[in-house]
């Protein structure tokens, strides 16, 4: 009798992460996972924690400006937020958001920003929330040569235009548009959709539709891979409590306690002691 044994698929190890190493692992079932990341020191300790994609969002306009939402951040500042970044990574991929008022107005315009980014950062690849109505947008960037990811379901940058960041294509016409645009969007050569805040059977049904890997937030565990912002995750953030949202530290109360000590050691001259001076 033959007795045949079934073997597991060793997991491939990349030393460097590419839009073709994604495809890769979506294709081989590997999950592929994603942080935010706006700064040297940070990005540095997320890149050797084995992170595939750093995301340098436009979230930097709340978690570090602390505006209410994503709209005001300008073009420069993620620049200066995406190269900070980009000397920190050795292996994962950086992906750079082009922010509010960059991309919309024209083709031409969305491409001066992409190559600004591009050649300004040194980062790898953009993203761009929106559908069939920046399709020439992301055709004009991606014949340039910049990798584009794709944003569909909830987009931030269009918030007044919804009015609120509840669930987005509960409804049928919505859905069907959604998906309709995630498979434009792998036809124009986008390597990658951003799912966000979409029914998690709906992202899994564009997930088995498209080849690229699809990422999501707040779109459920059937598709490719998870992304969160960085402050949120850590527990950095005390008031944004989405459904989504896992917290895998306390750090607000952690950083108060340790600052509090220092302040107090401070004052009653306990720091520094005859050991922390020279």
């Amino acid at each position: 009798m033959l007795i045949y044994l079934r073997m597991s698929k060793a997991k491939k190890e990349y030393k460097r992460i590419t839009v073709k190493s994604l495809l890769d692992m979506k294709m081989d079932g590997e999950k592929i996972s994603m942080l935010t990341a706006y700064d040297f020191t940070t990005a540095t300790i997320v890149d050797i924690s084995g992170i595939d994609i750093i995301l340098v969002g436009d979230s930097a306009s709340n978690v570090i400006a602390g505006h209410e939402t994503t709209l005001p951040i300008t073009l420069d500042q993620m620049i200066y937020h995406a190269s900070g970044v980009i000397r920190a990574v050795k292996r994962a991929l950086v992906v750079v958001d082009l922010p509010f008022g960059s991309y919309q107005s024209d083709p031409k315009g969305a491409l001066k920003s992409a190559i600004r980014i591009m050649k300004e950062s040194g980062s790898h690849a953009v993203k761009l929330e929106g559908g069939k109505e920046i399709k020439d947008s992301i055709k004009r960037i991606i014949k340039a040569g910049i990798p584009v990811m794709g944003h569909l379901g909830l987009t931030p940058q269009s918030i007044y235009k919804f009015g609120t960041y509840t669930v987005r294509a509960k409804e049928e016409e919505e859905a069907k548009q959604l998906i309709e645009d995630a498979i434009m969007l792998e036809k124009i050569g986008c390597f990658a959709i951003v799912l966000e805040k979409v029914p998690s059977d709906l992202a899994a049904k564009v997930t088995k539709k498209v080849k690229i890997p699809v990422i999501g937030i707040g779109a459920g565990n059937k598709v490719d891979g998870q992304v969160l912002v960085i402050h949120d995750m850590l527990g950095m953030t005390k008031e944004f409590n989405p459904r989504f949202l896992r917290r895998y530290m306390n750090l607000y109360d952690d950083m108060n306690k340790a600052i509090s000590k220092y302040s107090k050691d401070v004052k009653s001259g306990n720091f520094p002691n005859s050991k922390e001076q020279y």
